[in-house]
C-alpha cells in the first residue's frame, strides 16, 4: 500500500459528511445507474482531471479517485454510499484551496458537470471501481506527441474531433480554432477554471500540444 498524500488526507474527512447529507436533501440518492455508460461519460468528461485506473485515466488536476476511496473501502463503506458521495461532490463540489503546491488541487471542478441519468451512471461507475485495487499514483505523461498529450491532459474538458474528445467544461476547440500562440499561452498560464500546465508539462510538451491543437482544431 502506498502512503497517502496530503491532498488525500484533506479529502477523506469529507466522506462521512457526504454520506450524511446524501440522504438529507443534497440531491437524492443514486439509483439505477448504468456502469458501462458511466465509464464512457467519465472518459469524456472527467478523465482529463482525475486518475481512475478502471477508466484508464491519469488526470492530476482533481483528486486521484483511486486514492480518495481506497481508505473508504478499507473502512467498510458500501458501494451505494460511495456512489452517493460521488454524486454529492458532482452536484456541489467541495471548494478546496487551490495552488501550485503539491498538496493543493490545481482547480475546483464546476458544479453539475453531469446531471440526471448521466449523474447516476458516472456515480455508480466510480463507486464500483475507485480504490478497488488499493492506493495508486497517477502516471506522468512523458510523450512528446501532441495528440497523446492532449487526450491525457485536455480531452476531459475540451471537444476536439481529431482527438475524439467531447469535453464540455472548456471551450469547443473545433469552434474556437485558436492559433498556436494563443494555445501555448493558455496552456502555460491557464485561465478561469483551466489550470496552468507550466511545471506539469515540459516546455517541449507544451509546444507539441499547442502545435497539435492549432493545426487540427476545426479540421474535421
Amino acid at each position: 500500500m502506498r502512503p497517502r498524500t496530503s491532498r488525500l488526507r484533506s479529502f477523506l474527512p469529507l466522506l462521512g459528511a457526504a454520506v450524511l447529507f446524501s440522504g438529507c436533501g443534497a440531491g437524492g440518492l443514486v439509483t439505477k445507474g448504468d456502469k458501462q455508460a458511466g465509464m464512457k461519460i467519465f472518459q469524456q468528461k472527467c478523465a482529463g482531471c482525475h486518475t481512475l485506473a478502471a477508466a484508464g485515466a491519469s488526470g492530476t488536476i482533481g483528486p486521484n479517485l483511486d486514492d480518495s476511496f481506497a481508505q473508504a473501502r478499507v473502512d467498510g463503506y458500501k458501494e451505494s454510499a460511495i456512489a452517493d458521495i460521488v454524486a454529492g461532490q458532482i452536484r456541489e463540489p467541495g471548494q478546496y484551496a487551490t495552488g501550485t503546491a503539491p498538496e493543493l488541487l490545481t482547480a475546483n471542478m464546476p458544479a453539475n458537470l453531469v446531471r440526471g441519468q448521466e449523474l447516476n451512471d458516472v456515480a455508480e461507475f466510480v463507486a464500483a471501481n475507485a480504490g478497488a485495487q488499493g492506493f495508486s499514483e497517477a502516471t506522468a505523461v512523458t510523450s512528446l506527441d501532441g495528440k497523446t498529450i492532449f487526450k491525457a491532459k485536455c480531452g476531459g474538458c475540451h471537444t476536439l474531433a481529431d482527438a475524439g474528445t467531447t469535453g464540455t467544461t472548456g471551450p469547443n476547440l473545433d469552434q474556437l480554432k485558436p492559433p498556436f500562440a494563443r494555445v501555448q499561452k493558455q496552456v502555460i498560464n491557464g485561465g478561469v477554471i483551466m489550470p496552468a500546465f507550466k511545471g506539469i508539462l515540459t516546455d517541449a510538451q507544451i509546444r507539441a500540444v499547442a502545435q497539435y491543437v492549432s493545426s487540427h482544431a476545426g479540421k474535421k
